[in-house]
């Protein structure tokens, strides 16, 4: 089933409205509005949940919906880290291709899903789309499209349509990540969480209190913490019993513009056999400079060899011993200065630092 002319001129005028997303300077908030207006009448999707994630692991850490109340969100949280499902974002993301639906996923048989049978069909949705937004540098945000059952399931032609403007939406997510000014001083202190098996706060030291609202998700759910801090509990869990997991820490970074590393760990020397009974302790601390200028020059939409290149160079290396240390000619590293230099909008090396700098230093 294609697309008709109608529906390819929509398709056509969203994904140009979507390129306009890309220039810095929006929220990620404002880019999942505009996003939604945009896609909406052309996806055909009843319920969207749109997340941000660590740009280094994919893993979500925050969710934003007007559709969904999001009143048994623990228990999304909990099959998005636990189950073996169909179709989820690191799935999709290894997979190569930016969108899936789960009708495609499952051959037409979506009961086969769990995240189906115990939430989407519930809500009388009968299949679901989701994305991942991949750019240069990272994953930067995901979305699950729900599409009420009397729709039927979504066309190829809608999924390829979704793919092309997942790719758009990763560039604009990272660059919604390019700081527009240096963000103001952070508490040096890290913030604890002591957090029982539902993920509740049972204790809170340091500015946890209040980094709880720095890092608050754009919608309330049912989690007393943020998305951010959720995962990185259930995944500690996970860890704790021997099961794959993503490298940790979680990074996130604050409204005000701050990035923290979430650490998280057990409480058990011996894990029961819940797994979900585990009390976990998350540690949320300020990044450091080192860890923090990577995750600018991804923003910026450096390849990893040109993050090698611009780091050295930030560090006082010149042209020879650039080379020297990453094994290229003067010529390739030159060829490397010219991209990072067109994409950072500099000229000179002096620039590029001073950039960086004025990201990280608060005013004064």
């Amino acid at each position: 089933m294609g697309l008709r002319g109608p529906q390819r001129a929509a398709a056509r005028a969203a994904i140009e409205g979507l390129r306009e997303l890309t220039a810095p300077g929006l929220t990620n908030s404002q880019i999942f509005r505009r996003a939604d207006e945009l896609l909406r009448p052309v996806l055909e999707f009843d319920a969207v949940c749109w997340h941000t994630s660590d740009p280094a692991t994919g893993l979500v850490n925050s969710v934003q919906s007007d559709d969904l109340s999001l009143g048994n969100y623990q228990e999304a949280v909990h099959l998005e880290v636990w189950a073996d499902d169909l179709a989820t974002f690191p799935k999709i993301r290894n997979s190569g291709v930016h969108a899936e639906t789960l009708s495609r996923a499952s051959r037409g048989a979506p009961q086969q899903s769990i995240r189906f049978r115990e939430q989407i069909s519930r809500h009388g949705f009968g299949d679901e789309l989701r994305a991942v937004f991949d750019a240069a540098g990272g994953m930067w945000g995901c979305a699950a499209f729900m599409r009420a059952a009397d729709r039927g399931p979504y066309p190829a032609k809608q999924r390829e349509l979704a793919d092309s403007a997942a790719k758009l939406l990763g560039q604009a997510l990272r660059a919604s990540h390019i700081p527009s000014a240096a963000p103001g001083p952070a508490d040096p202190a890290p913030a604890v969480f002591l957090l029982d098996r539902h993920n509740r706060p049972r204790a809170l030291s340091g500015p946890a209190e209040e980094l709880l609202a720095r890092l608050a998700d754009p919608s309330p759910t049912s989690l007393r913490v943020p998305t951010a801090i959720a995962m990185a509990a259930e995944h500690a869990r996970r860890a704790a019993h021997g099961l794959p997991t993503p490298h940790v820490p979680v990074r996130i970074r604050t409204h005000d513009g701050h990035w923290y590393l979430l650490h998280a760990a057990t409480l058990r020397d011996t894990p029961p056999a819940d797994p979900a009974a585990d009390e976990v302790t998350v540690v949320a601390s300020p990044a450091s400079p080192a860890q923090v200028i990577p995750l600018h020059l991804a923003a910026y939409g450096l390849t990893g060899r040109e993050q090698e290149v611009a780091l050295l160079l930030i560090r006082g290396a010149d042209t020879r011993e650039v080379a020297q240390r990453l094994a290229m000619t003067p010529y390739t590293v030159q060829d490397h200065l010219k991209s990072v230099f067109a994409k950072t909008g500099v000229s000179r090396r002096q620039e590029l630092t001073a950039l960086i700098m004025l990201a990280l230093n608060s005013p004064g």
